[in-house]
């Protein structure tokens, strides 16, 4: 079995590798407003729940240029965001909100999306996103070594689309039809799934 060290490897190689095998990735589809009252809205594959109790989030986030990227910006200049879960019906206005564009740039605008508004903070959502979140920043933890910062966050409000959610409280995941983040240009689907009970104690 061959085994690869890292640092071995360039940077980006290194960067890669790991992104082709931790797969699938959910992705963070994130809307944030500036200061000035700009739209961002951006996708991030770095991203999972950490926390239940409340419910907290983590969407991991580099830099562009030596700088943060706009929605990390956004986020520690309001303290706010929203996550949107990317179905599989969005995947091309997905895919075009995530060019490198400049600050003043509406990815809602470029990529054909209509905003639906939040309730409880003010970047609004993708209004055909099956669900998303509303979050309040609770802490930003640079990510020693590396150019990202790890952002982490309370869930305020979950919008949901009609019909997702199930008699028993969970979101049926097949509806749901999130869209998630392979290595290089890849995605994926869901796919089957299956049920196992966990052993009793």
């Amino acid at each position: 079995m061959p085994t690869i060290v890292p640092t071995d490897l360039l940077p980006r190689d290194a960067y890669r590798l790991m992104i082709s095998i931790l797969v699938p990735r959910p992705i963070a589809w994130v809307s944030t407003l500036g200061q000035d009252g700009s739209l961002n809205l951006a996708p991030y594959s770095f991203f999972n729940g950490v926390g239940g109790t409340p419910p907290t989030i983590m969407v991991a986030m580099g830099q562009r240029q030596g700088r943060p990227k706009d929605s990390l910006r956004n986020i520690q200049e309001s303290g706010e965001f929203v996550v949107n879960i990317v179905g599989a019906d969005l995947a091309h206005q997905m895919n075009l909100s995530s060019g490198e564009y400049a600050y003043d740039v509406d990815e809602f605008a470029l990529a054909g999306l209509q905003t639906a508004p939040s309730i409880d903070v003010r970047p609004p959502r993708v209004a055909l996103a099956p669900a998303a979140m509303e979050v309040k920043a609770t802490q930003f933890v640079p990510v020693e070594g590396t150019s990202y910062t790890m952002v982490l966050g309370r869930i305020l409000r979950y919008h949901l689309r009609e019909g997702l959610l199930r008699p028993n409280g969970l979101v049926d995941a097949k509806l749901l039809n999130p869209l998630a983040r392979l290595g290089g240009d890849e995605y994926a689907l869901l796919g089957d799934s299956f049920e196992i009970k966990r052993p009793a104690a």
